[in-house]
C-alpha cells in the first residue's frame, strides 16, 4: 500500500438517517448497526489521521509513525519513562517488534533504556532531550496536520454517527456534570 498524505475518502461509507430515542443512530442502510458503522467511521478518521502524518513524521523527526507513537507515550508520561512491557501493552505492539524499534529511537538519539529498579528484567525506556526539543518543535505543525485530516475525513454526520458508540452519550449530555453512579441503569 501506498504513502498517501491525502485524507481517506469516507464517502463509501454509509451515513446515518436520524437518531433513534437511545441516542443511537438509525439508519436500514446496511448489516450493521450504529455502533459498528460508528466504529468502522473512527477507524476511517484514524487512517486518515495515520495517513497525513506518515510523511510529516519522518521528515520532522526522522523516525517512522510507529516510532512516533512510542515518542508521543512517552513525551506523555510525567517522568518521561516507560517499561517496555507497558508500552508494548499500551501500543498493543509485540515486544519483538517494539525492541526493533526502541533500539532504533535509541540508534537516532532519541530515547535512552535502563534498568526498573528493583527488578532487573525490567526495562525503562526514557526521552533525550533531543527527543523532547524535536518533538516540541514539530508538534504543532502535525497537530494541524491531525485537526485538518479529521475535518476532511469526518462530516457532520459522521461524527454524530460517531454517538453509535457509545449509545447513551446523548441522554449524558443532557445530564448535569454531578449526577451520582452513571453506571446504574
Amino acid at each position: 500500500m501506498a504513502d498517501s498524505t491525502a485524507p481517506t475518502d469516507l464517502s463509501d461509507l454509509p451515513e446515518p438517517s436520524g437518531e433513534q430515542p437511545s441516542g443511537c443512530l438509525a439508519g436500514d442502510s446496511g448489516l450493521l448497526p450504529a455502533e459498528l458503522r460508528a466504529w468502522m467511521h473512527l477507524l476511517a478518521a484514524a487512517g486518515a489521521v495515520e495517513q497525513q502524518l506518515r510523511a510529516r513524521v519522518k521528515d520532522a523527526l526522522g523516525i517512522s509513525h510507529d516510532e512516533f507513537l512510542i515518542v508521543c507515550l512517552l513525551a506523555d508520561q510525567p517522568g518521561g519513562g516507560l517499561r517496555m512491557t507497558r508500552i508494548a501493552e499500551l501500543l498493543g505492539r509485540p515486544k519483538t517488534r517494539l525492541t526493533y524499534q526502541v533500539a532504533c529511537l535509541q540508534h537516532a538519539g532519541l530515547v535512552t533504556k535502563g534498568s526498573v529498579c528493583g527488578d532487573r528484567r525490567g526495562i525503562e525506556v526514557t526521552l533525550t532531550e533531543k527527543a523532547r526539543r524535536l518533538l516540541n518543535d514539530a508538534s504543532p505543525p502535525l497537530a494541524h496536520a491531525i485537526t485538518d485530516a479529521v475535518t476532511r475525513a469526518l462530516g457532520p454526520e459522521q461524527r454524530a454517527a460517531l454517538c453509535g458508540l457509545l449509545p447513551g452519550i446523548a441522554d449524558d449530555d443532557q445530564q448535569p456534570a454531578e449526577s451520582p453512579d452513571r453506571s446504574a441503569p
